[in-house]
């Protein structure tokens, strides 16, 4: 493979530095866990595929016991009636049905309100119930019970008022329900203020005064804990509505843990053959296999389109679409429903447009958290411009949409801030605000803005030189591309469902070769061929990283985040990487770190250590291909590919840049290095040295 190269020839000098190139700036640092080999064959001698094998146990889920515990779809349903307050809400149910008055059930516009207010409603209809539902419009209303809908609803008669996944802060709106004589009822599973407003009941998992085990349910887990608690069968609500709850829970990013992941699977597997004429219509207008429905299809397919009714016009769309019993209604509803999805894309495109165009080179561009106001923003996109803004920029990031002397807003977190915490430790400048530790919403002055952005600004200043903030990629392991097989990416369903809690897995590989690259979707996307260092190639796509391709080159060596997926193609499935960063990095960055006596983690020490089998393997391949004071002039790839034609190990640069300085500290080479380009030279007279006399052998081995 290659020629000996003699020292009249030029010999390339390139100065050693590590080269980021920009790239991977989302993610700063890729925290990489190693399984422990010896439990990853127990989990696969207990029925685990190979890679679920190895994410179970970099989670320490490393044993069959704590893999079947974490993984277990059967996990016994709590009682609802362990929820503070839950016998006062039915009690006021109750009595509400005996005296046959109308009942409103007052929802959220997004999926969790959306799922919950139908749950609900289609319950208390089939017990008799006078029950309509109510969402408020995200513009003309706002978020949550407010005075408007309460006078509305109590001029059309309703004199029962129950919330689904809002409710928790409105405090003004419980009074005015008293004096009107309206009994309130309060579901919500949202952060909770000191004061709780006063009605019949308030269930919140989240009370200071809590009862309940946990505080994971979202607005349709609450309005089902009601719905169970008022019928006294909880199992046969589960398997009436656990579709609904599937639903609402992933949407809203629920842990998919005990009763949550029961419900989840059960509600999983009921979306393979819907009941629901609504839901049935919805799967089948967006285009998706029924049979092949996951947490990742309603996440992102599902979910955006049904969330796109209270963005872009009016939530009840959805409502009506999942409480209609009749065919052709539902057919058409799902279609508006895809049709307001694609005007959101649209809508959200020009307002992220202009954010990045105000950002790049501003003087906001160093700034710790993104605060943005804009005239003309659309307040039901806002939120997921946000969303991508912050992981796009890394920062938490506050979007504001400005209507005379007064904004509202959409935040979403970066690294762990908690957003609730700091929007009440800033409410002095707020008008209103509401949310949890991740996404929040609130009202703000025209006037308050910049201050609000100077202290917002200097939480996260704080927050990131505490320590605390978790920008790193969390990585479940790093594989070897040869166990990329469709086989074993099939085995990773042995994971589902997976969400919070239970994330999909996430794998990397090093030293990838780019063999093509280009982009697809009109430019947006980053589509690439890589090959590893034992031949095996790989198809790879990273969505919104089309950018990338002005920075990357045919050759180029990268490592790779990514989920995996089988992608199916006319009838032909292929094992594909849907990448979630990727950084192009001088490969010899972490053996020279370590050189240099920088501190190192334990995964990165074990990125560079080799065994004996690597050393001799390099021994014999110099001792093949270069005479005894002789001269091999190359390249480190190069030579790790020639000596992968020689072994059955897959030689890593930084292993094989190990066994080169050990087999030069026990006297058989000499070699200098510039970046890539090697010079080897193999002693003369090299006598005897066993292995067990390198220093450098038994330290990188933690001997």
């Amino acid at each position: 493979m290659y020629r000996l190269l003699y020292p009249k020839q030029i010999f390339v000098i390139i100065k050693r530095k590590i080269k980021w190139d920009g790239i991977g700036v989302k993610y700063g640092i890729w925290k990489i866990a190693v399984p422990e080999e010896s439990a990853v064959a127990k989990l696969c001698a207990a029925g685990y595929s190979p890679l679920t094998a190895r994410v179970l146990c970099s989670r320490g889920f490393d044993t069959p016991e704590k893999a079947a515990a974490l993984l277990d779809t059967n996990a016994p349903l709590n009682d609802p009636f362990a929820m503070k307050e839950m016998d006062r809400a039915v009690a006021a149910v109750r009595a509400a049905l005996e005296k046959k008055e109308k009942i409103a059930v007052f929802g959220d516009y997004d999926v969790d309100g959306i799922t919950a207010t139908c749950l609900l409603t289609d319950y208390l209809r089939s017990v008799g119930a006078d029950c309509i539902a109510h969402i408020p419009g995200r513009l003309e209303e706002g978020y949550g019970l407010n005075i408007g809908a309460i006078e509305q609803l109590y001029d059309e008669g309703v004199r029962t008022i129950i919330t689904v996944d809002c409710g928790i802060t409105a405090l003004e709106e419980a009074e005015l329900c008293a004096r009107r004589g309206i009994t309130l009822v309060i579901t919500d599973h949202h952060e909770c203020k000191d004061e709780l407003p006063r009605a019949a009941a308030v269930i919140d998992p989240h009370r200071a005064d809590r009862t309940y085990p946990h505080t994971n349910l979202s607005g349709v887990g609450i309005a089902f804990k009601l719905a169970a608690a008022l019928s006294a069968d909880q199992d046969a609500i589960a398997r009436r509505y656990c579709d609904l709850f599937c639903l609402g829970t992933i949407a809203d990013v629920m842990p998919l843990c005990g009763e949550n992941r029961h419900l989840v699977a059960m509600g999983l597997a009921a979306l393979q053959n819907p009941k629901r004429i609504g839901v049935r219509a919805l799967i089948q207008a967006c285009g998706c296999d029924a049979q092949q429905i996951t947490a990742s299809t309603i996440g992102y397919v599902l979910a955006p389109r049904i969330n796109a009714a209270g963005r872009m016009e009016h939530a009840e769309l959805a409502v009506q679409l999942f409480l209609s019993k009749d065919e052709a209604e539902a057919k058409e509803l799902s279609e508006t429903l895809c049709r307001l999805n694609r005007e959101r894309q649209s809508t959200e495109y020009e307002i992220y447009r202009e954010a990045t165009s105000r950002l790049r080179g501003g003087k906001r561009m160093n700034d710790s958290a993104i605060v943005l106001a804009g005239e003309n923003w659309h307040q039901g996109v806002v939120g997921i411009v946000a969303s991508r803004l912050s992981e796009e920029y890394g920062r938490p990031t506050f979007l504001i949409c400005l209507s005379g002397d007064h904004g509202k807003a959409s935040s979403r977190s970066y690294g762990g801030f908690n957003l609730f915490a700091s929007l009440t430790e800033l409410s002095d400048l707020l008008e209103d605000y509401g949310g949890h530790e991740l996404a929040a919403g609130f009202t703000i002055m025209r006037n308050n803005i910049d201050e609000f952005r100077r202290r917002i600004c200097r939480r996260a200043e704080a927050f990131n030189a505490s320590g605390q903030a978790r920008s790193a990629l969390e990585i479940d392991c790093e594989v070897t591309a040869n166990l990329l097989t469709e086989e074993n990416v099939d085995g990773l369903s042995q994971l589902e469902p997976c969400g919070t809690g239970c994330p999909k897995p996430v794998f990397c590989l090093s030293e990838m070769i780019i063999e093509r690259i280009g982009t697809v979707g009109n430019g947006k996307h980053l589509r690439l061929r890589l090959r590893s260092l034992d031949g095996t190639e790989l198809n790879a796509i990273y969505f919104s990283g089309g950018n990338l391709v002005k920075k990357l080159c045919i050759g180029d060596r990268i490592d790779v985040a990514f989920h995996l997926q089988i992608n199916d193609y006319r009838g032909v499935r292929t094992v594909q990487l849907s990448l979630i960063g990727l950084r192009k990095v001088y490969p010899a960055a972490l053996f020279d770190r370590y050189m240099e006596r920088e501190p190192l983690t334990p995964a990165e020490k074990a990125m560079i250590a080799p065994d004996r089998s690597d050393v001799a393997d390099v021994w014999r391949y110099l001792r093949a291909h270069v005479p005894p004071g002789r001269t091999l002039y190359c390249d480190l790839m190069e030579l790790c590919l020639g000596i992968a034609t020689l072994s059955e190990n897959r030689h890593s640069i930084r292993r094989t840049l190990s066994c080169l300085e050990i087999l030069q500290e026990l006297g058989f080479v000499t070699y200098i290095r510039e970046h890539t380009a090697l010079k080897i030279t193999l002693c003369l007279s090299s006598a005897p040295n066993p292995l067990e006399n390198s220093q450098l052998y038994h330290s990188l081995r933690g001997e």
